[in-house]
């Protein structure tokens, strides 16, 4: 149940990231608002690791949080700010809905597991779905936009397992402060040319939006999502983000007054069918209790020996967050 509720916290933060992307972008540019907004949220991790005194990664795990930054620091808000330049974040949020088999995927990859064929049949056509949608509902078949909310997709998923992993031994808030802090220097420039070459004048709302996505969707949404798949794992927990494109839907329909057209609901409907199918298909594992400050972790850890540096510090740090 902890592990649930800590995932669906995250769900429902991230649920309204589309929408208040729709809504920075209308004034600011895109590379601003995609990139601009890791650089408010890795100010905050700074601080945050300089508070707790948090130690320094391992060296083997740097590439591991290199990949945890390429794909929810960068490369997700970077392709749906460019995306929802032209996408209603309803259009989008159909295609996001295939994000729970994305990263089923990638996590029975990294795991080295061999799903039935059912599992791949049914992904196939989530994406069959997902691409019929996008062609009937552009004026030119499927648009570059379209093409930009899948890459967002894919690099989405590679962060989450990725960061799921990772969470086991770091604890949730750690990955994300560490992905933030290790990608931030290479964001730095492209954020100054947009800012010189587009200004950074807006309105209220608009910086409103900026301002969720920088504090929530980027940092403490992170907090909650990454906890949920250490305590629960990333396939389990994962199931919990079938409720985010409806629950996009309604912030899109809610917030930005947008139209939820029959095409967008019966395209959710038949993606959140194929999701469901890759869960149910997908071969049970052994479950396993992974975060660093449980006290079955704890036991089992003292009983096989000593541990590293940096999972003493997930048990000293992770359980009162």
């Amino acid at each position: 149940m902890r592990a649930a509720a800590w995932g669906a916290v995250g769900v429902l933060a991230f649920s309204f990231s589309l929408p208040a992307t729709r809504l920075a972008v209308r004034d600011l540019d895109p590379t601003f608002v995609g990139l601009g907004r890791a650089l408010v949220a890795a100010a905050l991790a700074a601080a945050l690791l300089a508070v707790t005194r948090a130690p320094l990664p391992r060296r083997a795990d740097l590439p591991r949080f290199a990949l945890v930054g390429i794909g929810v620091v960068i490369g997700f808000p970077i392709c749906t700010s460019l995306a929802l330049e032209h996408l209603s974040s309803a259009h989008a949020s159909v295609i996001v809905g295939m994000l729970p088999a994305s990263t089923a995927a990638l996590a029975v990859a990294r795991a080295g597991e061999r799903p039935p064929r059912a599992f791949w049949a049914a992904a196939a056509a989530g994406l069959a779905a997902v691409l019929a949608f996008a062609a009937t509902q552009g004026a030119h078949g499927i648009e570059a936009a379209d093409l930009l909310v899948l890459a967002a997709v894919a690099l989405a998923a590679l962060g989450y397992a990725e960061g799921g992993a990772l969470s086991r031994t770091y604890g949730g808030w750690q990955v994300i402060c560490w992905a933030l802090i290790l990608t931030a220097p290479a964001l730095v420039i492209p954020v100054a040319i947009s800012a010189a070459a587009h200004g950074v004048h807006a309105g209220t709302t608009e910086w409103l939006g900026f301002a969720y996505v920088s504090l929530i969707s980027m940092f403490l949404g992170f907090f909650a999502w990454y906890r949920g798949l250490a305590l629960g794992g990333v396939a389990r927990i994962g199931q919990l983000q079938l409720a985010q494109p409806v629950l996009t839907l309604v912030w899109s329909a809610l917030v930005l007054g947008e139209r939820i057209t029959a095409a967008m609901a019966i395209a959710a409907l038949v993606v959140l069918a194929c999701v469901l199918a890759t869960q149910r298909t997908r071969r049970a594992q052994p479950t396993t209790k992974a975060d660093g400050g449980s006290p079955e972790t704890s036991a089992a850890t003292r009983r096989s020996g000593p541990r590293s540096h940096a999972a003493r510090s997930s048990e000293n740090t992770t359980t009162s967050w």
